[in-house]
């Protein structure tokens, strides 16, 4: 596999490099950001919270980076590109406070979430103290006059049915830092009675790090992982409504088949092919039921059916199969389009990682030509 490490952190640190994000900037040079976890031992705050960003840019198309800064309380953060400006949008720590900050300057200086009116949107509780936001490197969707971003409130702040599904939305003109104008709606948690009948008891399910994305009569959804093991490649649909200010779920039609939907996917539209296209990874044995060790292109024409048409990352480590899904994961993909190109940067555990979870690379790779494999 041919790529560029944008990052590679010791595994005797026993830190850990998570969220990655990825954009194309109108002066041509990419931005990349990652956060890092792992307790006790990676970087913490005075809360004794996961809360740092590291920022990179490269000048030369991804083959080297620049570490240009770091911005701490900036956690599970997205990059979008929105009227001129960069923006990073996520929660203050692990569990936090929703936070949003913008750089006027390519990302090399960012404001800082001071109070409401300078990006401090969605105040949390103090440490694990309700609400705690949660929420991944996601699109923020813009559509028809608003912006969109998915989050999930945990109460308790642990996995399971504890996660409160939401989403928040801003008029697109508005000033994102004001946090009166942004709406949350209403928060709906996961219910493991709505589990179809012929499924296998579920453990700790939840639903998390959801997607917003316009189907294509118009309506609004919220397609979400779902972490409900042992069942494996589920993910499940939630509709939008109100321009965001309510969200409601269907068990009868919510569910749907969906390889790779129990770890953390990003889904876009490509409007010249009218499919949606996602990055996952597929459980291709149902043992392993938090397989990451094979990165799939996947598609839809219709955000209920999809199919997967090319594998993009694979192991070459020569590691046994069971050794594999153990040790090797290339998880939590953040990707843009980038002409005829798809542009992504995978959190990545391999050679030498502890296990497939505790990623010690950042890796930034190119999928050349992606319609052709459509």
């Amino acid at each position: 596999m041919t790529w560029h490490e944008v990052k590679y952190q010791p595994e005797l640190s026993r830190t850990f490099l998570g969220s990655p994000s990825i954009l194309r900037l109108d002066d041509g040079a990419l931005l990349a950001t990652h956060d890092y976890f792992g307790l006790p031992n990676c970087p913490k705050n005075h809360e004794n919270e996961e809360s740092l960003t590291s920022v990179y840019r490269s000048e030369d198309d991804g083959v080297s980076w620049t570490t240009i800064t770091h911005i701490m309380n900036c956690y599970w953060s997205s990059l979008f590109w929105h009227r001129g400006a960069v923006y990073i949008f996520g929660v203050s720590q692990q569990y936090g406070s929703i936070v949003i900050r913008r750089s006027d300057d390519g990302g090399f200086t960012w404001t800082h979430p001071a109070d409401a009116s300078s990006g401090l949107l969605f105040a949390g509780g103090a440490f694990r103290a309700p609400p705690n936001y949660h929420c991944a490197p996601v699109p923020v969707l813009e559509h028809e006059g608003r912006l969109y971003k998915a989050f999930e409130d945990a109460n308790p702040a642990v996995h399971g049915p504890s996660f409160h599904a939401c989403v928040v939305s801003a008029p697109v003109d508005a000033d994102l830092l004001n946090a009166e104008n942004w709406t949350m709606s209403n928060k709906i948690p996961f219910n493991p009675a709505w589990a179809p009948a012929d499924w296998t008891p579920l453990q700790r399910p939840c639903w998390l790090e959801g997607n917003i994305v316009v189907a294509p009569d118009g309506a609004l959804f919220n397609l979400l992982r779902l972490n409900a093991r042992p069942m494996v490649n589920r993910a499940v649909i939630v509709k939008v409504h109100d321009k965001g200010a309510r969200i409601a779920f269907d068990a009868a039609s919510g569910f749907i088949d969906f390889p790779g939907g129990g770890s953390k996917f990003t889904i876009r539209y490509d409007p010249q092919t009218k499919l949606y296209l996602a990055l996952v990874n597929p459980v291709t044995n149902p043992v392993w039921t938090s397989q990451r060790n094979i990165l799939a292109l996947s598609v839809s024409h219709d955000l209920r059916n999809w199919r997967l048409v090319a594998t993009v990352m694979r192991d070459r480590s020569g590691l046994s199969p069971e050794d594999s899904a153990r040790l090797t994961g290339f998880q939590y993909v953040d990707w843009q389009f980038d002409g005829d190109d798809i542009i992504y940067l995978v959190r990545a555990a391999y050679r030498g990682a502890i296990r497939y979870h505790d990623s010690n690379r950042i890796i930034y790779r190119v999928l050349r030509n992606f319609r052709a494999l459509l």
